[in-house]
């Protein structure tokens, strides 16, 4: 899972217990398991068998995020003790994009034949595909560490989202039931996702695909299983074929960054129209120019921006951040086309704590404001938001949060 999803998880940490405590909490935990995982696990076509074999050995994992042991609530840690939020630019570092790329590039070579059977079969391009893999699991080449049923176990007694964690515990039973793992060892990442597609046991059951045509879909050990239910994924999501993610584009000051955001879509002619025009000097291609289109500043004015389609957004139903499936698109294009960075740098933005953050969203809200909720995190609600504010206040409208801005909103 990506770092967005783990810093938004950070926020909610339970002070420590005692080592007794935790006796106790064990305890509790294999009572949860018997009473609660076990009925739902057996109606679901799990046998004793396969539920022992699952959790023999295993206790709570204590080092995971997000935990609410029993007895405990959920708190916010100090201010001094939680990470500066980054510039966003931190994410396109230049190993990750240049090693998703080498290697992509490779994979594009040695699976052309598997990636074109996806393609074909749902309209989803291959480097789209090689873009997802890479950036989950180095297309197969990163460790996964963890006991699927420790983490899943341990998240779905205690933590905030216990009843999403429950289900996908109950998920992963089946799975190990139908024997799909290879060898029967189910790890997964630190959320409990699992294979080279890194898929939530639910999203196994709905969307992985046999691309190799040995009749079982093997997102463990088969490349040819990986691409075809990363690409079955997409198209379920609704990609649509024939249309491009997106691309990057210069804005003119007259273009105010508060138009950004997917609920502010408009004929991509429009957007053009605007005076957007492509970075490459290239005009818009004549098949999107109909299609609609959504304005993308992820740094607001202090980084690159872009136009991206609908399919920006099925990208990020695989993971819901606006980085991660720019890094996707970014390097789907790199592997297929040759293209190089973005053109625009990404700028000193960032750098502020998320209590900061979050109290700057509070007081939009006070103003009647749509942050998207005050999680101390800049999504495009709240870009858009301080972008607004500042036009208000006859300010120059970045649309992103900065230090100088704290003593004006929460004074």
């Amino acid at each position: 899972m990506p770092l967005r999803v783990l810093l938004i998880a950070l926020m909610f940490l339970a002070a420590p217990l005692a080592a007794q405590d935790r006796a106790a909490v064990e305890s509790q935990f294999r009572t949860w398991l018997e009473q609660t995982v076990w009925p739902r696990a057996r109606e679901r076509g799990v046998s004793r068998a396969t539920f022992e074999r699952s959790f023999a050995g295993v206790t709570l994992n204590w080092d995971l995020p997000d935990l609410v042991p029993p007895g405990t609530t959920p708190r916010t840690p100090d201010r001094q003790t939680q990470a500066e939020f980054g510039s966003p630019g931190a994410y396109f570092n230049r190993g990750s994009i240049d090693g998703a790329t080498a290697v992509g590039r490779e994979m594009a070579r040695r699976h052309a034949a598997s990636l074109a059977a996806a393609e074909k079969a749902t309209g989803v391009p291959g480097h789209i595909v090689l873009g997802i893999w890479g950036r989950e699991s180095g297309y197969g080449r990163v460790a996964i560490p963890h006991n699927a049923f420790r983490v899943l176990g341990t998240k779905g007694f205690m933590s905030t989202r216990a009843a999403y964690f429950t289900d996908e515990l109950v998920a992963a039973l089946t799975i190990a039931q139908g024997g799909h793992a290879p060898g029967g060892a189910l790890k997964s990442s630190w959320a409990g996702a699992l294979g080279q597609p890194q898929f939530m046991p639910s999203n196994f059951r709905l969307y992985a695909a046999d691309g190799d045509g040995d009749g079982r879909a093997d997102i463990w050990t088969s490349e040819a299983d990986t691409i075809a239910s990363i690409a079955t994924y997409l198209q379920r999501h609704g990609w649509v074929a024939g249309r491009d993610w997106g691309f990057e584009v210069r804005v003119p000051d007259a273009v105010s960054c508060t138009l950004e955001g997917p609920d502010q879509g408009r004929p991509i002619a429009q957007w053009a129209a605007m005076g957007i025009e492509r970075v490459s000097g290239r005009p818009f291609p004549a098949n999107e120019l109909a299609g609609e289109g959504f304005l993308l500043m992820p740094a607001g004015r202090g980084g690159p921006a872009f136009i991206v389609t609908p399919n920006f957004y099925v990208l990020k139903d695989y993971n819901m951040s606006d980085l991660y499936a720019l890094f996707v698109g970014h390097v789907g294009d790199r592997i297929a086309y040759g293209s190089g960075d973005f053109a625009a740098p990404w700028g000193q933005v960032g750098g502020l704590y998320r209590s900061d953050v979050a109290r700057m969203q509070r007081a939009l809200e006070r103003m009647g404001h749509d942050v998207g909720g005050a999680d101390g995190l800049p999504g495009f609600k709240t870009r858009r938001s301080i972008g607004r504010w500042q036009e208000a206040a006859g300010r120059p409208a970045t649309c992103f949060p900065e230090a100088a801005m704290k003593s004006a909103l929460t004074p």
